[in-house]
């Protein structure tokens, strides 16, 4: 074989390799910007945005250690037996706080069996009632209420009955209950609202946040 034939396939065979040698190196860089423009899927939405149940919480955190008069704005589906909130004095204490829990004594005229709790659970808040007889005891009904959920207001938390709660209305023959919703609506400055919704049944009180009251005696059980 002539020396010019050699050097011709010697040149075809460089020039050969100088083209596939980019096109190899290039793959994996085509590959990691395809896998990059794909992206992680979207995370599944929380119980509740974070902004929404921070806010809420400051809120309700400022509160502590004072106490407040409320009043009854809506009672609407209560049935015909007397209501054992109509006539009363309605007072809320936020008793004990903590950065994970605040504890809201709620009072009825004398009857001091009832207690707000609001726990931080993630991204959402975690709203019971805990319901005691006079000895300190709980009731068959107690520790009932949900996790939060977005109200459309960075202040103003619902919370719909949980399966928990939903299997004790129904143990102790409390169907109605099973549709709770409650919400609570801190409109800073002004007034913290508490309501019971559900359907045929809307009961909300409203508390004066500007005129702190003397606060109250303990709860029962705490």
């Amino acid at each position: 074989m002539s020396v010019a034939v050699k050097g011709a396939m010697v040149s075809s065979t460089m020039n050969t390799i100088a083209t596939v040698i980019p096109v190899i190196r290039a793959v994996p860089l085509m590959t990691l910007l395809l896998l990059a423009g794909c992206g992680a899927p979207d995370a599944p939405p929380s119980v509740a945005s974070d902004g929404a149940p921070r806010k809420f919480w400051n809120e309700l955190t400022a509160l502590c250690g004072k106490a407040f008069q409320g009043h009854i704005t809506s009672n609407e589906g209560g049935g015909a037996a007397p209501d054992p909130f109509e006539g009363q004095a309605l007072i809320m204490h936020a008793r004990e706080c903590s950065s994970t829990a605040i504890h809201v004594p709620f009072h009825v005229g004398d009857d001091r069996s009832r207690t707000w709790v609001f726990t931080r659970v993630g991204d959402a808040i975690q709203f019971k009632h805990d319901h005691r007889h006079e000895d300190g005891s709980s009731d068959a009904v107690t520790m009932y209420g949900g996790d939060s959920i977005e109200s459309g207001s960075a202040s103003k938390l619902s919370f719909p009955a949980d399966a928990e709660s939903k299997a004790m209305f129904e143990r102790e023959g409390l169907t109605p209950s099973i549709d709770n919703t409650w919400l609570v609506d801190i409109v800073p400055g002004e007034r913290l609202s508490y309501a019971l919704v559900r359907p045929g049944r809307e009961f909300r009180i409203d508390f004066d946040i500007t005129r702190p009251v003397d606060t109250p005696p303990a709860p029962w059980g705490h």
